[in-house]
Parts: C-alpha cells; sequence; structure tokens
C-alpha cells in the first residue's frame, strides 16, 4: 500500500506533487475493490507546467552525447531488476493481472528498454548527390522535440515504457498522462525509475488527470510535436481529429478483432493451445486478443470438443494466487457489459458450452457457438473473457470472413503448411499476422500497428526511431550557384 501512496502524485519538473483540481481519482484494487490510492487531478495549468518544463529540458538533452543518454536506459533496465518484487506486486493488485501476466509484463518492458538503450546510437545522418555542382546535401536526424504519450490500463507500463524510453534514447522530452485505472503502473512508477536512473529532472513529467478537468489541453497544446496514443478507435479517432487539426503527429496503437484461423491440415492440439491463450490472457483485454476464432468445418467438431475442454478447465479467482489463469477485468462497468454483451448473444440465438459466472469484476470464461454471419458481434471488439466460434468452409471463405471487419491489428492462422499460412496472411488487411502462433505478439525490433480502424503509425525497431524523429536538410554551396534573376 505504501508504494502505492508513494507514487500515486503528479511528477512535475523532477518534483513530486498533489494536484490542484477539485476532485480525485481513487485507484482500485480491481478484485478485491480496496482503495489503493486517490490522487487529485492535474489541472490544465499544471499540464501546462509539465510540458514547458519538458521543453525546456529538452533542448540541453537533444544537445548530450547518446552515450550519455545510453547510460540513463542501462541504468534504468538495472533499476526494474531492483524493483521487480514491487513491480509485479503493482500489476497485480492495479489491473488484476495474474502473475504470469504481470511476469510477462515486466520481462517485456525490460526487453523494450535494452533495445532503446540501443537506439540512442541508431539515427545516422546522410550525405545525399545534388544536381547543382559545388552543392552538398546533408540530411540530419534530429528528435521531434516533446512527446505526449496517453497509455491505456491494460498493459500500461509496458505499453507506455514502449513510447517513453525511445523517445528518451533519441533525445526527447515526454508528458505521461496514465489511463486512470493504472495511474502508478502506467505513470508514477516509471517516472520513478528513470528518477532512479539519473535522467534530469524535466524531461519526464507524469500527469494525472482526466477529460473532464482539462478538455483537450494534453493534446492541444502547443508543445507537444508528437501524440502516442493507445486506446480504443472511439477516442482514438478524436486523438487523431484534434491533433491532425494542429499539425501533430499521431501514432495510434488502436482497438482490435484478430481472427485465429485454424485450417484443416492444422495441429489441432497445437491450435486448442494457441486459439485458449490468444483469446484469455490477461482476461482477453488485450487489442490482439482473437476475438474470432474461426475453424475449418471439417476438423471443427475436433477442435471444438478439445477448446471447450480446456476453456472449462481454466482456473479464476485471486489474480495473487498463482495458480489463477483468470482474474478480474478492470472495473465492474467492464464487467456488466460483458454480462449483457453474452445475455444478448444466447438472446439471439447462440450457444454456450461455456457459460462463466460473473461475480463481482471476476468474469469466468464464457464460449459462444452458433452466431450468425451478420452477428454484430463478430464485427466488434470484445474486451474480455467471451470466445467465439465460428466454423466456415475451405480456405476462400476463411480469408473473406476473416477480413470482413473494420479492424486490422493482428491474426493467425494454423496449418501444416506454413507457406500457405504465409500466402493466407498476406491476403488479410491487418498490420500483423503470425503463422502457427498467437495473435498476441510484441518484438522490440519489429514495427507494430495496425490498419483499418486499428489505427495509423508503428512504433518498435527502427519504426520507432522514424516516429520519434524528424529530418532536416542542410545544404552547402562550395562553389557558387548560379541564380536566373
Amino acid at each position: 500500500m505504501s508504494f502505492f501512496h508513494e507514487l500515486a502524485a503528479q511528477y512535475i519538473d523532477g518534483e513530486w506533487r498533489t494536484g490542484t483540481g477539485s476532485w480525485d481519482i481513487i485507484d482500485f484494487n480491481p478484485y478485491n475493490g480496496e482503495k489503493l490510492a486517490a490522487i487529485t487531478v492535474a489541472t490544465a495549468d499544471e499540464v501546462d507546467a509539465a510540458y514547458r518544463a519538458a521543453e525546456r529540458a529538452q533542448r540541453e538533452w537533444a544537445a548530450t552525447s547518446p552515450y550519455e543518454r545510453r547510460g540513463v536506459l542501462e541504468r534504468a533496465v538495472r533499476i526494474t531488476e531492483e524493483l521487480a518484487d514491487d513491480i509485479v506486486d503493482a500489476v497485480i493488485d492495479e489491473l488484476g493481472g495474474t502473475r504470469a501476466k504481470a511476469l510477462y509484463e515486466l520481462s517485456a518492458a525490460q526487453d523494450f528498454l535494452r533495445e532503446a538503450a540501443h537506439q540512442a546510437l541508431h539515427p545516422e545522418g546522410r550525405i545525399l548527390p545534388s544536381p547543382v555542382d559545388g552543392k552538398e546535401n546533408r540530411l540530419y536526424r534530429l528528435p521531434v522535440g516533446v512527446i505526449g504519450v496517453i497509455s491505456p490500463f491494460n498493459f500500461p507500463f509496458l505499453v507506455t515504457m514502449k513510447s517513453v524510453a525511445p523517445a528518451l534514447a533519441l533525445g526527447n522530452a515526454v508528458v505521461i498522462k496514465p489511463n486512470q485505472n493504472a495511474p502508478v503502473t502506467g505513470g508514477g512508477l516509471i517516472a520513478r525509475i528513470f528518477e532512479r536512473a539519473g535522467l534530469p529532472a524535466g524531461l519526464l513529467n507524469v500527469v494525472v488527470t482526466d477529460i473532464a478537468e482539462i478538455g483537450d489541453a494534453f493534446i492541444e497544446h502547443p508543445v507537444p510535436k508528437v501524440i502516442s496514443f493507445a486506446g480504443s478507435d472511439r477516442v482514438g479517432r478524436h486523438v487523431a481529429a484534434t491533433a491532425g487539426a494542429l499539425f501533430k503527429r499521431t501514432i495510434l496503437e488502436l482497438s482490435g478483432n484478430s481472427a485465429l484461423v485454424v485450417l484443416d491440415d492444422a495441429d489441432i492440439d497445437y491450435a486448442v493451445d494457441s486459439a485458449v491463450f490468444s483469446r484469455f490472457v490477461y482476461q482477453g483485454q488485450v487489442c490482439m486478443a482473437a476475438n474470432r476464432i474461426l475453424v475449418d468445418r471439417a476438423v471443427a467438431p475436433e477442435f471444438t470438443e478439445k477448446f471447450v475442454a480446456r476453456v472449462a478447465a481454466l482456473r479464476a479467482g485471486d489474480p495473487r494466487d498463482p495458480e489463477t489463469q483468470i482474474g478480474p477485468v478492470i472495473n465492474t462497468f467492464q464487467a456488466d457489459a460483458l454480462t449483457a454483451l453474452v445475455d444478448q448473444a444466447l438472446a439471439d440465438g447462440a450457444t454456450a458450452p461455456v457459460r462463466g459466472r460473473t461475480r463481482g469484476n471476476l468474469v469466468e470464461p464464457t464460449v459462444l457457438t452458433g452466431l450468425p454471419e451478420g452477428s454484430p458481434l463478430l464485427s466488434q471488439e470484445i474486451f474480455g473473457p467471451v470466445a467465439l466460434l465460428f466454423e466456415f468452409d475451405g480456405e476462400e471463405e476463411a480469408v473473406r470472413i476473416a477480413d470482413d471487419s473494420p479492424y486490422g491489428l493482428s491474426g493467425a492462422v494454423h496449418t501444416a503448411d506454413a507457406e500457405r499460412g504465409v500466402r493466407f496472411a498476406q491476403r488479410i488487411d491487418s498490420g500483423m499476422f503470425h503463422v502457427n502462433d498467437a495473435t498476441v505478439q510484441d518484438d522490440p525490433l519489429v514495427a507494430f500497428g495496425g490498419e483499418k480502424n486499428s489505427g495509423n503509425g508503428r512504433l518498435n525497431g527502427e519504426a520507432t526511431v522514424e516516429a520519434f524523429t524528424t529530418q532536416k536538410w542542410i545544404s552547402i554551396q562550395h562553389g557558387r550557384s548560379h541564380f536566373p534573376l
């Protein structure tokens, strides 16, 4: 508890502060309802203070040796190792993540920190030829300046770190606005890590607040040049419109409706394992989760029997219990919405070979079959432990159904022929697709992002360098140009 009280605050210009807004955000444990902390919201004036601090600090930071910046990132990795137990406990208590989920999030964030340390040395200038005699063209890659990061609740430590760490490594400053359900794991905890790693004051700021208090001030402020947002497509559309009107660059990681496709030659046992993980990891509250599990009718009976048995055996309960596989969803609103969704599907004619109970925020797994092809459930993101099984006849129909979605984030296909899987993946309009694996994947070196309503822009590896830097052309005329006037 002291860990949450210590980090549940605003962090502006190297100081931990109490917000001056007129109300508090209450940070609850979603499993038992325990109050973890109360945070008085930041006002628009404090958002301005955070951005101005970042702007001042960034100029000197950009001129700092990339080796010095790399050293801060390397120390940050060591701090996460020292705080590993506290980080895991915070993910469990604040997010309702299981211990396995918390350990994964910590490990993945450390991988991204290590990659960011390397990225400090990545930006390279170029000398390009010119058709003009005597002219030298230099192309410099420079930090964009200040980046605003709006992070989600589901993997806040990892997803926030994916923007913050490389942005700092590349010479930028950052202001984070964490999700209200994750103010510590998506905000204060990250600030503490970089504070202990020796990051100069002002380069990383955290403002815990809400649009009800500040309106669009976080996006509209004149200082940030890039807004990195992860969340729903509904909010993402507003972020894009607001930022775009001000010519700000956006990196948007939005909703998904991934399909995991099981072809007629798939290894069924392995496909079942992949499908269970892809749908139910962190209670299905993952943008890449397999919303739709599409199975060739030739193998559907075997797959369905084994999948249903596996799902029925999943253990739901206290996320602090190492044996728990399904913890709570993030809040009561989400739990009630999922229950209503399943009730409506059953009223519309679906069947539930597995029907989980809802106890508080603990929503047990449900499997729905028999959905008509036009069911709205097949085209929306379901952020919870509800699996939709749908049968198809042949590969052509599988492609059509898998691609029949307003979203295009991730997906997977299972087949004995890997190249058949690659050909299938190439036909789906999505940013990522995986052959003989899960739909939930992330890699520090590989471009991550979606198509259609799943967002725009990419992160990870060289894509991150592109996202958080800009290019500047400086030419030098060593001789004399001849002008027509």
